[in-house]
């Protein structure tokens, strides 16, 4: 999973924050809180809406609103290879 993550980062990808607001069905009058993280593409948000899809068929909350974020951690730019390695013991 971490080197999906990684990839993603190389390809383009950022950290993608998520708040999403919702009712449950046992208590219609309470707006609740779920914070999500993951790595995806903007402008899309496939993993997002992939998420959100699933969070529609199999949770049983009404989804008032989603709050999102989202920061381009790693670019390819930013990745330097190196020859060598010092360890400190």
């Amino acid at each position: 999973m971490q080197h999906d993550d990684f990839r993603k980062q190389l390809s383009g990808g950022g950290l993608l924050t998520a708040e999403i607001i919702y009712y449950r069905p046992d208590f219609p009058k309470l707006l609740q809180s779920f914070v999500w993280q993951t790595v995806d593409m903007a402008p899309k948000f496939p993993r997002l809406a992939q998420f959100l899809d699933h969070w529609r068929r199999e949770i049983e909350a009404v989804i008032h609103s989603i709050n999102i974020a989202h920061n381009d951690m790693l670019r390819p730019a930013q990745v330097r290879w190196v020859d060598e390695e010092l360890k400190i013991q």
